[in-house]
């Protein structure tokens, strides 16, 4: 087994009914962006009931049909958020503890330390985070996965992996293995995908790979590390 491979992010979902909510950090081929995106993916009526809006810089799970939500403690939150030189991406409400932590002088890892995983018994759904530090033209970037040591949900085990950011490398955690029943929890360290330059083949590669009844939402945001300017792209299946 080759440890260094790196798969396409089509090659890395497609096929797969249910890999739950996802995050890709990594640098663009060509070393000129840093490239981010998260999607959510749902099984329930609920989980499908949403889409994302961004607004002021930031990104939101929102209800597409605000009259049918069940329970929005899970499903209702920010998902992406910058402070100063850091860009956060979650998939919970994390993204306010590391957000909010930054600002009172903690750490990524620190802010983590106060979360566990999601309490949706049996299931108990990893939280996953990833956070990009910009300085000096480039890049570092941590990711994160909470998870429940045991079937019960009776402690949890927190993992971070901390990156130099590589021309054409990312990575790529996610919240489960596949569908099941409960649903297995994501499993060792973050896959290594490629990153190119081409955001919107990115994007469409993404989207097109993911199953087409379970997928919801996608974010892609590429920051040119020279200019600090971002691009980003959104879809949402509920238009």
């Amino acid at each position: 087994m080759n440890i260094y491979q790196i798969r396409s992010i089509g090659d890395a979902v497609r096929g797969n009914s249910y890999v739950g909510r996802g995050i890709v950090i990594g640098k663009s081929e060509s070393a000129r962006y840093a490239a981010v995106a998260y999607f959510i993916m749902g099984r329930s009526a609920n989980s499908r009931n949403r889409v994302f809006v961004e607004r002021d810089g930031a990104l939101f799970t929102e209800p597409y049909d605000a009259s049918q939500v069940q329970d929005p403690s899970l499903i209702i939150y920010a998902a992406l958020r910058t402070y100063e030189n850091r860009l956060i991406v979650t998939n919970g409400d994390q993204t306010d503890t590391v957000y909010n932590a930054l600002k009172a002088g903690s750490s990524f890892t620190g802010a983590l330390a106060t979360r566990t995983f999601e309490p949706d018994s049996p299931n108990f759904t990893p939280r996953i985070s990833g956070m990009l530090t910009f300085e000096g033209g480039d890049f570092t970037y941590d990711m994160s996965i909470l998870k429940s040591a045991d079937p019960e949900g009776t402690a949890c085990n927190r993992y971070t992996f901390s990156y130099a950011a590589l021309p054409g490398l990312g990575h790529f955690i996610h919240t489960y293995v596949c569908d099941g029943n409960p649903i297995p929890t994501f499993q060792g360290e973050p896959e290594r995908v490629a990153i190119p330059d081409d955001m919107d083949a990115f994007t469409e590669e993404l989207w097109g790979a993911l199953d087409a009844d379970n997928k919801i939402s996608l974010y892609v945001r590429y920051v040119d590390l020279a200019t600090g300017v971002a691009r980003n792209r959104l879809i949402n299946k509920n238009h």
